[in-house]
């Protein structure tokens, strides 16, 4: 089995502590950038990824900590402004790009949303949020976001996810007996906060349009 196929596996069966082992430094190097830097990397898994490679270096893994949460927060930088200069390269032809297997529009118009309510903050909450940190730096290239602004943004981004996530890994590793044999449910956890965001507001929209459906309506 080559290295892609190896690669594949590992993604479709979900084995994250196997894939951390089998990528090392450069290979979670190179997942990060794809996800933030490739429009086609919305499927590979970042929260997850990173907390399980910090709780595997607290395990005795040959990971050093500080060196993979430095090396991947490069990694993160790198790929969020490979991602902006494509949209801002591209323009609207981004939002009139005809729909494939690697390319889904609705990830686009919903980072877009996404972007027109938080405005430039959206580059480091952004961060937090799957699918959604993959297409936002794209829709701020698309926008023509001032480059300086974005760049301190995604420097800062880029930094408080990487860390955060490593670091949550290492700490839960250090200081909760036996975590280990349940790296499934702390992956399970991490991904519901992920997406936590995204659920609120949702609900909160919904809250907010429920008076105007409940309206009768006036007969003309």
């Amino acid at each position: 089995m080559g290295p892609l196929q190896q690669l594949l596996h590992l993604l479709e069966t979900r084995d994250l502590a196997a894939l951390v082992q089998w990528a090392g430094y450069a290979g979670m190097s190179l997942i990060i950038f794809a996800e933030t830097g490739l429009f086609f990397g919305f499927f590979l898994p970042g929260d997850s990824l990173l907390v399980t490679a910090g709780l595997l270096a607290s395990q005795g893994l040959p990971l050093n900590v500080y060196a993979l949460g430095a090396l991947l927060t490069v990694a993160a930088v790198v790929g969020d402004n490979t991602n902006y200069w494509v949209g801002r390269l591209s323009g609207p032809r981004i939002f009139r790009r005809d729909e494939s297997l690697f390319f889904r529009r609705r990830h686009v118009e919903r980072a877009h949303e996404f972007y027109e309510r938080n405005g430039a903050k959206t580059i480091v909450l952004a961060r937090f949020m799957p699918i959604i940190r993959t297409f936002a730096p794209l829709v701020a290239g698309v926008a023509r976001m001032d480059y300086r602004t974005f760049l301190t943004f995604s420097i800062l981004g880029g930094t408080a996810w990487i860390w955060s996530m490593v670091l949550l890994g290492y700490f839960l590793g250090q200081h909760v007996p036996g975590v280990a044999r349940h790296i499934e449910l702390v992956i399970a956890g991490v991904i519901l906060v992920s997406i936590l965001p995204g659920i609120i507001g949702w609900w909160r929209e919904r809250r907010a349009m429920a008076p105007f459906s409940d309206r009768p309506s006036t007969p003309l």
